[in-house]
């Protein structure tokens, strides 16, 4: 069975993380089949949105680390990288349902939707410090316009993890739903059903401040990040985390 499932209802794309094993952990092949949904719906003219969710309790544990300790994983033309500029760069309307554990790019994959909707359960978390990495998807820029200094520096810094609640507050959801994924695709039907030059265009202007500031920020991120993965302090904090994780 696919990892990745792709559906198209009501000219709305739903992208499904469908790895409940591994809490949905997020490999190169699965980055390279969202990222290729993607730019496929962008030049689809019968897809009106496109919305990202789970197939079980946690949306995503983050990125599979045995991955990354194979393969530096923010290269330019990576599966990353390759996922991370189809979200950024995706014209049309981009809506996530999350909810359980929303880990490290569960989290930063959000700054870029349009839409969220969560679960009053969902714990977020950007945990990079604590693996000896940078923040990345551009959340170093965009994580702080939300929220401020103070509290961006807080979560990144002290690698706190927050719940939905908090995430209401600081601006990074829209909304709380005990049933998420129906809670986004009722608002994606709305969007669907406007006409669709006009909501392009509106996206368009509302990111036109900082697009190419994030596209810059994201190549810097990724550039740090993989000189850290390199780093003997990244490979302890990974090794300790996976000797937890199997204890």
């Amino acid at each position: 069975m696919s990892e990745v499932l792709a559906s198209t209802e009501n000219q709305i794309l739903t992208l499904t993380l469908n790895r409940p094993a591994k809490q949905n952990a997020i490999t190169r092949d699965m980055y390279q089949a969202l990222a290729n949904a993607i730019n496929e719906a962008q030049n689809d003219f019968g897809i009106r949105a496109v919305l990202v969710t789970s197939s079980s309790e946690n949306f995503t544990a983050g990125n599979d680390l045995y991955d990354f300790l194979n393969v530096a994983p923010h290269e330019e033309s990576s599966p990353v990288m390759n996922f991370l500029h189809a979200i950024h760069n995706l014209a049309k309307p981009l809506l996530a349902a999350v909810s359980g554990n929303a880990v490290g790019i569960g989290t930063t994959m959000l700054f870029h939707c349009d839409v969220v909707v969560a679960s009053p359960t969902t714990k977020f978390s950007m945990p990079f410090v604590n693996l000896g990495l940078v923040p990345e998807a551009g959340s170093s820029l965009l994580f702080p316009r939300l929220v401020g200094h103070q509290r961006a520096s807080k979560v990144f810094l002290a690698g706190e993890p927050f719940g939905a609640e908090d995430a209401l507050d600081f601006g990074l959801i829209a909304e709380i739903s005990y049933k998420p994924i129906d809670s986004a695709k009722a608002i994606a039907e709305k969007i669907a059903s406007q006409p669709p030059n006009a909501v392009i265009q509106t996206k368009a202007l509302l990111k036109s401040e900082l697009h190419e500031k994030v596209s810059a920020v994201m190549r810097a991120e990724g550039e740090l990040f993989q000189m850290a993965l390199q780093s003997d302090e990244a490979r302890e904090a990974f090794m300790n985390f996976l000797a937890k994780k199997g204890k």
